[in-house]
C-alpha cells in the first residue's frame, strides 16, 4: 500500500472541538512526569501534549494498545487517529489549524516542550522525535508560506479582547495579571498596547513577577496582597500553572464587601477572564453580584470574529499540508526501516567479527598493524555487500511495502523464500 507506515504510529486526544473545559480539566494528567514513565512501560515511544485546549498522547505503538492502555489510565472515548491519519493530524496541529485560534503560534513551542519533557524522561524514541521535529518544520513552513499567522490572536490576547468587548475599551482601566509564564507574557504583551491606568502583576515567585511587570511599566504584587489589588482591579486575567483554584469564591466575596472608588463610592462591576488550565478561579465566583466569569469556552466567539480574514490562508496552508503529508510518510517509513535494518547488519556483524578473529588466530606472529588492515577490510566488504540490500529495504518502507522488506532480511539472515508477488 503507497500510503501504509512500516510502523504504527497513533495519537489519541480531547480539545475544545468535542470537550467543553470542565471536561478536559477533570482527565488532565497532574504528573506528566510519572504518566511519561508508565506509558513508556508499554510503548516504544510517546510524547503527552497538554495545553489549555487540548489533552494528546502520541505514541510509537497500535491503537489497540493505546485504547488499553489509556482505559488502565481511568480515560476512554477519545478521539483516536491511527498510522497516516496520525500523521495528518500531527500536521494539522503544528500549523494551528485544529487550534481554537486559527494560525496562532504558540502550539510550536508547546510541541517543542512536550518532546523535551519526553527526551529527558528517556521515552521519546527516533522515531516519535522524527515526528515531532518534521511537524514543528511544517508548522513553521506554513505560516512562512501562507501569512496565516498575521493578524491571529493568541488565547491570551483572545482575553484581552473579550475583557475589552465586556466593558467597551480597556482605556484608563486597571487591569491584574495572575501568573507570569508564556500566557501571562502574551497577555501582558497585548495589554501594553492598551492606554490603561495600571498592570498589576501576581505571581507565586515575587521576582518573576517583578521581572514581567518591569517590561510592561506595571507593577508587581506579592500574592498576600491578591484580594487587596482584585477590589483595585476592573479585568483579572488568570493563567498560573497552579494544581488548584488561586482565587476563591468566599475570599473574594468577603474583599468585594469593600470595593468601591474613592471618587464615586459606586461599586463597579469585576471581569474575570480565566484561562489556565487547570482552573484558576472557582466556579462558584460567578455567583457573586457584580463579577463576571469567563473562561475559554467564551472565547470561541472572539476567535470566530477575528478568524474569518485567514480563510484563505487556511486553504493554502490545507494545500501545504496535503503535500508534505506525502513526503513525511515517506520520512517515516524511511526512519521505521532502521529496526529492520538493525537485525540485518547485527547478523552481519556477528558473521563479520567471528570470521576476523579466525584469520587474525592464523596471523598470530604479525604486530598490531596487520590486524586493524583485516579488521578494517572485513568492515569495508560488509557494508558494500550490504548496501544495495540496505537501499532495497529503505526503498520498500518508503512505499509501504512492510512485508516485501522483511521478507528481504528473513532471506537474507534466515534464509527463508521471499513469497511477495511484488519485487523491484
Amino acid at each position: 500500500m503507497k500510503d501504509a507506515l512500516f510502523s504504527p504510529l497513533t495519537i489519541t486526544g480531547i480539545s475544545h472541538h468535542i470537550a467543553s473545559v470542565a471536561d478536559m480539566e477533570a482527565v488532565r494528567f497532574l504528573d506528566e512526569e510519572a504518566f511519561l514513565s508508565r506509558a513508556g512501560e508499554w510503548f516504544k515511544g510517546v510524547v503527552l501534549l497538554q495545553t489549555c485546549n487540548r489533552i494528546e498522547v502520541i505514541v510509537h505503538g497500535s491503537a489497540d494498545l493505546l485504547v488499553s492502555f489509556m482505559e488502565s489510565e481511568g480515560r476512554s472515548g477519545w478521539q483516536v487517529w491511527e498510522d497516516t491519519a496520525a500523521l495528518s493530524h500531527l500536521l494539522d496541529l503544528a500549523a494551528g489549524l485544529d487550534s481554537m485560534v486559527i494560525g496562532e503560534d504558540q502550539i510550536l513551542g508547546q510541541l517543542r516542550k512536550a518532546l523535551s519533557i519526553s527526551e529527558e524522561r528517556s521515552v521519546a524514541d527516533p522515531l516519535i522525535t522524527l515526528c515531532i521535529n518534521k511537524a514543528i518544520h511544517a508548522g513553521s513552513e506554513a505560516r512562512s508560506m501562507s501569512g496565516i499567522n498575521r493578524g491571529a490572536v493568541s488565547i491570551g490576547s483572545a482575553a484581552v479582547l473579550l475583557a475589552e468587548e465586556q466593558l467597551g475599551s480597556l482605556n484608563g482601566r486597571h487591569i491584574l495579571v495572575l501568573g507570569t509564564g508564556e500566557m501571562g507574557v502574551l497577555v501582558t504583551q497585548a495589554l501594553a498596547a492598551k492606554d490603561l491606568s495600571a498592570i498589576y502583576v501576581a505571581n507565586r515567585t515575587f521576582d518573576r513577577a517583578q521581572i514581567l511587570a518591569e517590561k510592561v511599566e506595571g507593577t508587581a504584587v506579592p500574592m498576600t496582597d491578591l484580594y487587596r489589588y482584585l477590589t483595585l482591579s476592573d479585568v483579572v486575567i488568570c493563567c498560573t500553572a497552579a494544581p488548584h483554584p488561586v482565587i476563591r469564591a468566599d475570599e473574594l466575596n468577603e474583599a468585594l464587601k469593600v470595593r468601591s472608588w474613592p471618587l464615586d463610592r459606586k461599586n463597579h462591576p469585576l471581569i474575570i477572564v480565566d484561562i489556565a488550565q487547570p482552573r484558576d478561579v472557582e466556579d462558584s465566583v460567578r455567583t457573586i453580584p457584580g463579577v463576571c466569569l469567563y473562561t475559554i469556552d467564551d472565547l470561541r466567539k472572539v476567535n470566530d470574529d477575528t478568524s474569518r480574514f485567514r480563510k484563505e490562508a487556511a486553504e493554502k496552508v490545507r494545500m501545504y499540508l496535503d503535500q508534505e503529508l506525502v513526503q513525511f510518510i515517506r520520512l517515516f517509513n524511511r526512519k521505521a526501516a532502521d529496526e529492520v535494518l538493525g537485525t540485518l547488519h547485527s547478523w552481519a556483524e556477528q558473521i563479520r567479527t567471528r570470521e576476523r578473529d579466525k584469520a587474525l588466530s592464523r596471523l598470530s606472529g604479525y604486530d598490531d598493524r596487520y590486524h586493524e588492515v583485516i579488521d578494517d577490510l572485513t568492515r569495508v566488504i560488509t557494508r558494500k555487500l550490504l548496501t544495495d540490500v540496505t537501499l532495497s529495504i529503505r526503498a520498500c518502507a518508503e512505499r509501504g511495502e512492510m512485508q516485501l522488506a522483511e521478507e528481504l532480511v528473513g532471506a537474507i539472515t534466515r534464509g527463508e523464500m521471499i513469497c511477495s508477488r511484488k519485487f523491484d
